[in-house]
């Protein structure tokens, strides 16, 4: 596809200043992500020529400013574009304030020893951006785009923290609210002001006819503390589409103006060395009458213009696309179909994360091996994050086929579980919190840290095989392959922070019950022979260490779960040119077998461990029986 000539004029004017080469690679990059960027725009909006050429302006001013030293990095990631699916990729996430020392973006160079110990590639730094005064969801109630929080520093210290960083080889992640904005933002403040063409920028209905059309289909994310999706807003004396909370105005994204906004939001915040960006609540962008208004095509056509903005100013950002969906519903937010290799570089496995538990709780692996055997195949260049715990709740995502599938119910299941990691249910060892208890649908979601939703948690209900559970949970999420990201604190067996409602906005919202501070003396706990922070670091850390010493474990390999493995053997298999690899994961605290004969089959002549550097020999019944809570990584022997 020819780009049009008056795309060409518009591009070479915004690139006046520079020399001819750095215009030319410019418009070599135009010519080749054109297509994709005009596709993903007419797939959602009229006049696609003249949408797509206001991006293409935004991405020439953003190459234009891009500093040297990123423009060096563009090239790097050019050059090895799976940069992201090494298997040394090893990602940490939390909250700046309650990881850093003292609690700003220029104290997490205290903490680099402590990552660099971990394995840790790839930071996650939690909302950072200016949100609203008080009550802000945690940082996602997003005030100003293009400035920090004071209490973290600058947009300067944000520059130099992803300068260290990238010296150290780590990557920077931070999230962009695509969704809404507060309602103090710029924006909502000049539309409640009479600004019509800022009003566009939202869902504003003159009265109840169509949200209450709307609502017949719509499910409630808060039903406990933000019941309903409109709110009435006295200024406008309207009603405002508000999914999450009344002061979180979702944003029109059938307005093209406010594509180009977040274009440009994307530009700058690469400009500033963001290497990721965490594109939250993506699945909710684009409304749809009759619908949960989630999961609409359009949402990936507008991921696919935004990334080929990128790609043309900063092709060293990625995009990671945070949708919490239904497990069929996951693989489209790394490209199928047309929008293969065009939309987001990642996405979380949340079903993933789900069966890790679920398989914890009942010792056995037949849903796991239903639900994420019947997953679709990712696309080669497409990354999963796989995580056991994050800043969120655990919602339990059972899809009710799969639960058919293998003799129990969906709404059955997710309530043991819920029971289960509450704590409530005979012979569990988790101490965790109800969240959101929906009665009209009997949904009840659970907070807590890997630990405490383990045994380690204060009535130590079961701690040795709490440390147990924790390694082979961990080696699940790092053997599958993608990018294993740990949460903040996990790592050293952190437990629920019993003061979480004691800080200002937070009583009403147990999930910082898990976000717990990383403080100097639980650093210092990880070098104390036999302290659960010594026991939890030193497995997490040597299991990382493996992981990037295994080719197979490269995130484009094929994965696939062998459907006829002991019911408390969950069997991963993945394909790579240099061999297989086998994960062997028992959930169970009792021995359970797996024929060696099988690995023999998957071209294992000489199966070894990787994990515990051992060759695996079978007895006279040709059976391997792997110990209580075992992970093994089966490679070929050397």
């Amino acid at each position: 596809m020819t780009v049009p000539t008056q795309v060409v004029s518009a591009a070479e004017a915004a690139l006046s200043g520079l020399k001819r080469r750095r215009r030319e690679t410019f418009l070599l990059r135009l010519e080749r992500w054109w297509p994709d960027l005009v596709a993903g725009v007419a797939a959602a909006y009229d006049d696609p020529e003249r949408v797509a050429q206001r991006l293409v302006e935004v991405a020439a001013r953003g190459y234009a400013d891009r500093p040297r030293d990123l423009q060096r990095l563009d090239e790097r990631r050019l050059l090895q574009p799976d940069w992201i699916q090494q298997p040394g990729m090893v990602g940490y996430a939390c909250y700046t304030e309650r990881f850093s020392p003292d609690g700003t973006l220029a104290g997490i160079a205290g903490r680099l020893d402590h990552l660099r110990e971990l394995g840790v590639t790839y930071l996650h730094l939690m909302p950072l951006l200016m949100p609203r005064e008080g009550d802000n969801d945690g940082g996602y109630a997003v005030a100003d785009y293009r400035a920090v929080r004071p209490d973290l520093g600058t947009v300067d210290d944000l520059r130099d923290l992803a300068t260290t960083l990238r010296g150290e080889g780590i990557s920077l992640v931070v999230d962009l609210v695509l969704n809404h904005v507060a309602r103090e933002h710029a924006w909502a403040a000049a539309a409640r002001s009479g600004d019509a063409a800022y009003r566009g920028y939202f869902h504003v209905f003159a009265d109840r006819d169509l949200p209450d059309r709307y609502e017949e289909t719509l499910p409630e994310v808060f039903p406990d503390f933000a019941p309903g999706s409109f709110t009435h807003e006295p200024e406008l004396d309207a009603w405002v589409w508000t999914t999450f909370n009344e002061w979180q105005w979702d944003l029109d994204w059938a307005n093209p103006a406010v594509l180009a906004e977040f274009a440009q939001i994307v530009v700058d915040l690469a400009n500033l060395g963001v290497e990721v960006l965490r594109l939250d609540a993506i699945a909710f962008l684009w409304k749809r009458m009759g619908t949960a208004c989630q999961n609409q095509p359009e949402v990936h056509a507008i991921t696919q213009a935004l990334r080929a903005v990128a790609r043309m100013a900063a092709p060293a950002t990625l995009f990671k696309a945070e949708a919490i969906v239904g497990p069929r519903e996951l693989v489209p937010y790394l490209g199928v179909g047309a929008h293969t290799a065009r939309v987001s570089d990642l996405a979380y496995h949340n079903s993933l994360m789900v069966q890790v538990w679920s398989m914890l709780a009942t010792g056995d692996t037949r849903l796991a091996k239903q639900a994420l055997g019947a997953l679709p195949t990712t696309p080669p260049d497409g990354t999963w994050i796989t995580y056991l715990r994050c800043h969120d709740d655990i919602g339990w995502a059972i899809d009710d086929g799969d639960a058919a599938a293998v003799g129990v119910t969906g709404p059955g299941h997710r309530h043991f579980l819920a029971d289960w990691y509450a704590g409530d249910f005979t012979g569990s060892w988790a101490e965790g919190l109800v969240f959101q208890h929906n009665p009209a649908t009997g949904d009840r979601r659970i907070s807590g840290t890997a630990a405490s939703l383990a045994g380690l948690g204060p009535e130590r209900r079961d701690p040795d095989g709490a440390f147990a559970r924790l390694f082979v949970a961990h080696a699940v999420v790092a053997g599958w392959g993608g990018v294993p990201v740990i949460w903040s604190g996990d790592e050293l067996g952190l437990l629920n922070d019993p003061a979480w409602a004691d800080e200002p906005g937070h009583a009403d919202d147990n999930r910082w019950a898990h976000r717990p501070r990383v403080t100097d003396a639980d650093v210092l706990r990880r070098q104390v022979p036999d302290s659960d922070q010594a026991r939890v670091f030193a497995g997490l850390a040597h299991l990382m260490k493996v992981r990037a010493g295994l080719p197979q474990l490269h995130a484009s390999g094929p994965v696939s779960v062998l459907p006829d493995s002991d019911d408390g053997v969950l069997a991963v298999v993945r394909r790579h040119p240099s061999g297989p690899f086998v994960g062997l994961y028992n959930v169970t605290g009792e021995s359970r077998p797996f024929p060696i004969g099988r690995l023999h089959d998957l071209g294992l002549d000489r199966p070894h461990e990787a994990i515990g550097d051992h060759v695996l020999t079978a007895g006279p019944d040709g059976q391997l029986w792997l110990p209580p809570y075992a992970a093994w990584w089966v490679v070929g022997g050397r």
